[in-house]
């Protein structure tokens, strides 16, 4: 179990490394999201391939926030083709459509994540949102964004055009925990501190708001007793169809 142990340990420092750099920026990303929950607005959360699982991770949560909306259309995830999400998140104007049908506004803040952030469809999603005067927070690994180049034709990469970046301190290619005599390196650590950056960003909005003598929008488990008549209330308030 030496490997097993190591990779803990391996994560760990990630996790450490988000802890001693990334709260300022975490605690700006927190004050966006209150923001729009005071005037109204929504909390969007984007990601695509492995990304969007971090996206989902906020969706409709058992101890999250209501006013969180998932932009997860499934032909950007991967369990419908092997490969078809790589594609897919190389193509301009995707984003710009995604926008409007989900009717992103100035009040609302959008969480846009991609490990590289070079790829069009992440970087489209941050100009478009941008463009209707939205907080974008970014969540990427600026070691590997900051090492490469744009796929879209602006040039930039999303770290250039959001109000506020969270480093995940992924490596670039996101797997960086070496086997001996493999070549390749395995054990991708973005979801593990993305996870956990987006949770954190969620516990914060909501003692801003408990602070701010807000009753936040939480919803409970459907498996505890009362749950369901909760949530549903939930439902009705924030997603009777694009209330």
């Amino acid at each position: 179990m030496e490997t097993a142990k190591r990779f803990f340990s391996h994560a760990q420092e990630k996790l450490q490394q988000v802890l001693e750099h990334e709260m300022p920026n975490i605690q700006t990303a927190a004050d966006f999201v209150t923001e729009s929950c005071k005037q109204g607005g929504k909390f969007y959360v984007f990601g695509s391939g492995h990304s969007h699982m971090i996206a989902e991770e906020l969706y409709l949560r058992a101890g999250g926030l209501a006013l969180v909306h998932g932009i997860l259309p499934p032909e950007l995830m991967l369990h419908e083709m092997a490969n078809k999400s790589t594609y897919l998140e190389r193509v301009e104007g995707y984003s710009q459509a995604l926008v409007e049908l989900y009717r992103v506004e100035a009040k609302d803040t959008v969480m846009v994540i991609s490990n590289s952030g070079r790829n069009a469809v992440p970087v489209e999603m941050c100009l478009a949102a941008k463009e209707k005067g939205a907080k974008v927070i970014a969540m990427t690994s600026m070691q590997h964004s900051a090492n490469c180049t744009s796929r879209h034709s602006s040039g930039k990469k999303m770290y250039e055009i959001a109000d506020v970046t969270i480093d995940n301190w992924g490596e670039p290619g996101d797997a960086a925990f070496p086997i001996e005599g493999l070549d390749s390196t395995i054990g991708p650590t973005s979801s593990i501190t993305g996870i956990t950056i987006a949770q954190a960003l969620v516990c914060q909005v909501v003692d801003n708001l408990v602070k701010a003598g807000i009753e936040p929008p939480v919803f409970k488990s459907s498996n505890v007793d009362g749950g369901d008549a909760h949530n549903n209330r939930m439902f009705d308030k924030y997603y009777g169809y694009w209330k």
